[in-house]
């Protein structure tokens, strides 16, 4: 499938597996993001602050500083190509579409995609950690606020809906 057959393919079944906790099709948006020198493009799925899924990728060639979390996040290669170098190491590894790869808590990597790589991104662990990273270029770089709401935003949603999930489930409406 391509990228956006894959995508639609993913969502449709996280909700069938997972229901009442994947954002409902009107919160549903690609933002762009823009952290540790590299720009991309998010579709959030499904946030906690233990946990998130997310559609992730680049139209167009970037790469830079993938931040250091207290949280573990994997990525799997739906399209295009993804390059990692490793903190302590001399060389850098190429992954491809069907490879996954574990960024562990505490490490840091260079990264680098390329133009047309979309993936699924899936992170555990204390996720507002992630929030300084993933917002200072926005808020101190670009400045681009209107994606600093649109960020705050649904992240905001995504919490909203899984407290009201969990709520719902443990009796309490």
């Amino acid at each position: 499938l391509n990228h956006e057959q894959a995508f639609t393919k993913i969502v449709v079944e996280l909700r069938k597996r997972y229901p009442g906790h994947i954002l409902p099709d009107e919160d549903l948006q690609w933002i762009f993001v823009n952290a540790g020198g590299w720009m991309g493009s998010m579709c959030l799925l499904h946030a906690s602050l233990t946990e998130y899924v997310l559609l992730f990728g680049t139209a167009v060639d970037t790469g830079g500083h993938s931040g250091r979390y207290w949280a573990e996040v994997t990525d799997t290669i739906i399209s295009g190509t993804f390059q990692q170098w490793k903190e302590g190491t001399t060389k850098s590894e190429i992954f491809y579409p069907g490879d996954t790869i574990v960024h562990s808590i505490g490490e840091a990597t260079s990264v680098r995609w390329s133009a047309g790589t979309w993936m699924v991104e899936y992170g555990r662990g204390f996720i507002p950690s992630m929030l300084g990273f993933a917002l200072s270029d926005t808020i101190f770089s670009t400045q681009d606020f209107l994606t600093l709401y649109y960020t705050i935003s649904v992240y905001t949603k995504a919490l909203i809906l899984e407290a009201n999930t969990y709520l719902t489930t443990a009796g309490f409406f």
